[in-house]
């Protein structure tokens, strides 16, 4: 890449005035400086227009839904029409992006193969106030077998090369509030190649509201529904494919089973789980006290 191609940053907002100032301001720091900001404001009721359009940026552009959607990737398609960027990347208004972020991932795509490049991502506990890394030996390459396994892309860390998303039949699955970012890397891997950066290049707060810790149980109905729809798919469809997604709905379903089901269903969930590290973890949190394991879910 002879000249530094640019990126657009989509940043889907309802209500985020909390943490906004510094999720923008996380930006605006990159060291790589050619960006924009596609801030799309899913009709907001507090002052998160007023915070976006209080930064004097010309890279920072408002855009405001002409009506609410309730799905979240019904909203992040809308905002992918506005972006121009060779590269896309995503930022929450409540999570925030380390300086380097950009610098660091942009020269991966040099390698035509690359489709997306992830990094590592610290998690910050915010009643806690507690920082940690969320994974070791992040894989790359051809890593869709690995993703079903173990799903490791953090939503702020990654960017896609935007021919990669033009190569898709569509973007992201608008039938899916929690499990979209998911769904459209899993299709994403199965056709490019993966890079990453080992070491954290940003920052998710972890601060007890986040929709994808509350909404667990339309997470499970979410993951059974891409689970039907991939049986048609020449690639998922595999039965050593399709199982892994059964095991982290199953095991998801025992976790729930044993916060609020009783200890009968919780035996008998943890049963028809296969023998794994992953089935000692579920022995263990059936032992915890309820209120114990209501908080541990919740980070």
């Amino acid at each position: 890449m002879s000249s530094k191609p640019l990126v657009s940053v989509i940043m889907n907002c309802f209500n985020g005035e909390e943490y906004l100032h510094e999720s923008v301001s996380s930006v605006i720091k990159q060291t790589y400086k050619n960006w924009e900001i596609i801030f799309w404001d899913n009709l907001s009721t507090d002052k998160s227009a007023e915070i976006f359009k209080s930064f004097n940026d010309s890279r920072l552009k408002y855009y405001c839904a002409s009506s609410h959607a309730d799905i979240l990737y019904v909203a992040r398609n809308l905002a992918l029409n506005k972006a121009k960027g060779d590269f896309i990347a995503f930022l929450d208004v409540d999570d925030f992006w380390l300086p380097e972020k950009l610098e660091k991932q942009i020269p991966l795509f040099e390698n035509a193969e690359v489709g997306l490049v992830y990094g590592n991502v610290f998690r910050l506990l915010q009643k806690r106030n507690r920082k940690e890394i969320y994974k070791t030996n992040l894989p790359k390459g051809n890593i869709a077998n690995e993703l079903l396994n173990d799903y490791v892309i953090g939503s702020p860390s990654y960017v896609i090369r935007k021919k990669t998303l033009e190569s898709l039949e569509y973007l992201f699955d608008e039938n899916f509030h929690i499990i979209g970012d998911f769904d459209l890397n899993l299709r994403i891997a199965k056709k490019w190649k993966i890079d990453c950066i080992q070491s954290p290049v940003a920052t998710a707060r972890i601060h007890g509201k986040n929709e994808s810790l509350l909404k667990k149980e339309q997470e499970i109905d979410e993951l059974k529904i891409w689970c039907e729809k991939m049986k048609t798919d020449s690639f998922f469809s595999k039965k050593q494919r399709l199982d892994k997604i059964k095991q982290k709905i199953l095991y998801l379903q025992a976790i729930q089973a044993i916060i609020d089901e009783g200890y009968k269903k919780s035996i008998l969930m943890i049963a028809k789980y296969p023998l794994s590290f992953k089935k000692i973890k579920l022995i263990m949190a059936l032992l915890l006290p309820k209120f114990i394991l209501k908080k541990i879910q919740k980070y």
